[in-house]
């Protein structure tokens, strides 16, 4: 029943905590640098939090897509989540004004990618289970 969740929920949740404040953080929280590289170009590497939000839904993206391509009875209760979550990032990011932030933006983007892959493996995985008969 758990893999059933949408993992995608996680920054969303992440993202709305970081609304509330960071402590130690004026402003943006999103433009708090967790790291900096020199780099041997000379250029240097900056991580933001907002970055590192990014990263983290790129690899729950991952394993969505993954988690897609299985058939059982929990596959179209983690479409119809997934749609919940698109949807949730949607609604805030029309309706609240903290969301209107790129980083928010970049992940309902993230999510609605999940939506449209997700529900294309599964059309395309039972479009293979369908056998007709002569």
């Amino acid at each position: 029943m758990l893999g059933a969740i949408p993992l995608l929920v996680i920054p969303f949740i992440l993202y709305n905590i970081g609304l509330t404040g960071v402590p130690g953080v004026d402003g943006d929280p999103w433009k708090t640098v967790l790291f900096s590289q020199p780099m041997m170009s000379g250029g240097v590497f900056t991580l933001t939090l907002g970055d590192a939000l990014i990263v983290l839904a790129l690899v729950l993206l991952f394993i969505e897509v993954v988690k897609s391509t299985r058939t059982s009875n929990f596959s179209v209760i983690d479409h119809l989540l997934s749609t919940f979550v698109f949807v949730a990032f949607l609604v805030e990011f029309l309706l609240v004004k903290s969301a209107a932030h790129s980083v928010f933006f970049i992940l309902m983007v993230i999510t609605l990618i999940d939506l449209l892959a997700g529900f294309s493996v599964s059309i395309r995985s039972a479009g293979r289970d369908v056998t007709i008969e002569n």
